[in-house]
């Protein structure tokens, strides 16, 4: 239990968490790693010590059902954790799946970072389909509230994210410029003809790029736009508050945000075999996972620094740095007598220093 203690100890000054909790998280982050799955049933049984695993099934169905957690600690923690330089690109988006009749549906806002959208902020939506105006709004209002002196890039979105009130939101907030993707569908106004994007664009060929050198229209609100033919024919069209030749570039970081999810569910922790249906205890799993997250591509850096990851034929990378770090922390903890040096050094990725 020593390694658990050292765990608890380069934690502490950044949760300020009393004993038994933060006990309890360096034995969930070792279980995390060991099991690779969120499952309760299956983390009991990666519990260090000699405490009998219903006992460990107990403490977690304890801990999520408990434990006031403060998000917005936590959302700092993250920033300390991964030194992302400023400014920042901010990604939301939402992940859903469901579990019997119990749909999970998590409106996320993360900043990216390497590929990354590292998540701050998240809300439960108690609902099916998309996020509305006001939840989308408020979540911001949160965001801002607690990073006001931090320099935004832009804040990415998907499709999803359209509509008069939430364009005139985010047009009223200029320390947060906007890169949008709007629908082939969506109506496109010069002051004289109103068109499809579809029918605006329609003469790009496959991979070429166009940007509108002025304004258009767009529900009832004055943007800059700029498509890309994409390679199954698809038009990828983005909005944004002002001209910019890096409009598509800087959209495309808003799949930060699908990596995260990614990560969360089949390729790292999966998050969807969870069996919890409260919000709130799904939350604090979430943010458990967060921390988890942090701790593996920290690693992951370090390690690609003293030999880089192999980049196939392909050209892409063998493994994400995420990867390469959740490897091998699960291999030193699986194995923690045989790598106790490696372990202790593994901590300093956790001790934002």
């Amino acid at each position: 239990m020593n390694n658990v203690n050292l765990l608890c100890k380069t934690l502490k000054p950044h949760l300020k968490w009393h004993g038994a909790r933060l006990s309890f998280l360096a034995l969930f982050l070792i279980a995390l790693f060991r099991v690779k799955t969120v499952n309760l049933s299956e983390l009991s049984t990666g519990f260090m010590g000699k405490a009998k695993i219903e006992s460990n099934y107990k403490r977690l169905q304890r801990f999520l059902r408990e434990f006031d957690l403060d998000y917005y600690v936590l959302a700092k923690l993250v920033v300390e954790m991964m030194e992302i330089p400023e400014p920042w690109t901010l990604s939301i988006d939402r992940t859903n799946w469901q579990f019997g009749r119990k749909v999970f549906n998590i409106l996320t806002l993360g900043v990216v970072h390497q590929g990354v959208a590292f998540p701050l902020l998240w809300w439960m939506l108690e609902k099916k389909g998309n996020s509305n105006t006001q939840e989308r709004v408020e979540l911001l209002e949160e965001f801002v509230e607690l990073f006001c002196d931090r320099k935004i890039a832009c804040i990415c979105a998907d499709r999803e994210f359209l509509g008069h009130d939430w364009l005139q939101y985010l047009l009223s907030q200029p320390m947060m410029p906007f890169r949008i993707r709007i629908r082939e569908n969506d109506l496109l106004s010069n002051g004289q003809h109103e068109l499809p994007t579809r029918i605006v664009f329609s003469h790009l060929k496959i991979g070429q790029l166009e940007l509108l050198k002025r304004k258009r229209v767009l529900w009832g609100h004055q943007v800059y736009v700029g498509a890309l033919r994409l390679e199954d024919n698809s038009l990828l069209t983005v909005i944004a508050p002002g001209y910019t030749h890096k409009i598509i570039d800087d959209y495309a970081q808003r799949w930060g945000i699908e990596t995260l999810f990614g990560i969360f569910k089949s390729r790292g922790f999966n998050l969807e075999d969870t069996h919890l249906t409260d919000s709130e205890r799904l939350s604090r799993l979430f943010a458990l996972l967060t921390i988890a997250l942090c701790w593996a591509y920290r690693t992951g850096q370090w390690l690609s620094k003293s030999k880089p990851i192999k980049i196939k034929k392909h050209g892409r990378k063998a493994q994400s740095v995420f990867r390469y770090g959740f490897d091998y922390l699960r291999r030193i903890l699986l194995n923690l007598e045989q790598y106790e040096t490696d372990f202790f050094h593994s901590l300093q990725f956790l001790s934002c220093t």
